[in-house]
């Protein structure tokens, strides 16, 4: 309805998809809770689980925004079927195990989880500019309109969301250190994990705080920021995990090759990103007539 420019009623097929998105979330609820129990520790002690951790995540942060706009939600619920599909790759381990001396604390709960929150709202920023990125290519005279009031208000949502993750991602890191300080003794090594999640952290305050800086003030270049931003925390991720060796391996696996799709989805959202500015270039010059 949007791409073609035109407005509907199609609210009870909204509340019909509402209704099937959080039944999925509350079987992912149950799923969660019978893993805990039966483990008898929180489902986030491997990658598998963390994984699992985040799309729930990613799906409570879509509900808590899907008054302001259904568009949201259907967003997370693409992103948590990605994280879902990722969970179930052959490289994944769903077995559950014993913890590790070093994760048998209360911090494994605490720590973990406001850092997979911060994933979660994180990874649906990305994917609102995405969305963003997108209905800007797609723009034409006839839908322009309902385009741009769409795009305001993904970014609004889309900023709220960033500042949530980024106060989660910052708290976390900080418990993480205090975490660190009574494992290992010491608040800060510099680990790989250390390192990018406060690189991550930089990136992000650098994303909420670039409208104040005028040649990065439009919502566009917002939108991108926080598209290609996300990419700290794929490699905080994935890259520390499963390719750099630390004090945080345990919480990945053995080196596996970067998935060829992986190449596929860069070059894509780069000529997307050309592709969107171009159009957002040529829709500013139309209204600026």
């Amino acid at each position: 309805m949007i791409i073609r420019g035109r407005t509907g009623n199609n609210s009870g097929v909204v509340k019909i998809l509402t209704g099937l998105i959080f039944l999925g979330f509350l079987f992912h609820s149950l799923g969660l809770g019978i893993r805990w129990y039966i483990s008898g520790h929180s489902p986030m002690s491997n990658g598998y689980e963390s994984l699992l951790c985040i799309s729930w995540v990613t799906v409570l942060a879509g509900l808590f925004f899907s008054r302001r706009s259904s568009l949201t939600l259907a967003a997370t619920a693409v992103l948590a079927s990605l994280t879902l599909m990722v969970a179930h790759l052959s490289f994944m381990d769903p077995e559950i195990t014993n913890l590790v001396p070093v994760l048998q604390s209360y911090w494994l709960t605490l720590h973990v989880s406001i850092i997979t929150a911060s994933y979660g709202f994180l990874g649906l920023g990305a994917i609102l500019g995405l969305v963003n990125m997108i209905l800007y290519a797609l723009n034409t005279v006839k839908n322009r309109k309902h385009i741009l009031k769409t795009v305001d208000d993904l970014s609004v949502i889309n900023y709220r969301t960033l500042t949530l993750g980024l106060y989660f991602l910052t708290i976390g890191t900080f418990l993480g250190a205090v975490w660190a300080n009574e494992s290992w003794g010491r608040y800060w090594g510099w680990d790989p994990k250390e390192t990018w999640s406060l690189i991550s952290v930089i990136v992000y305050a650098f994303v909420i705080h670039s409208k104040n800086i005028k040649a990065l003030s439009s919502i566009f270049v917002f939108n991108l920021l926080s598209v290609y931003a996300f990419s700290s925390v794929l490699m905080t991720y994935f890259g520390v995990n499963y390719y750099l060796s630390g004090l945080h391996s345990y919480a990945g696996g053995d080196p596996v090759p970067i998935p060829a799709f992986v190449y596929i989805s860069v070059a894509v959202l780069v000529f997307l990103s050309f592709y969107s500015y171009s159009r957002y270039n040529r829709m500013v010059k139309a209204l600026a007539r």
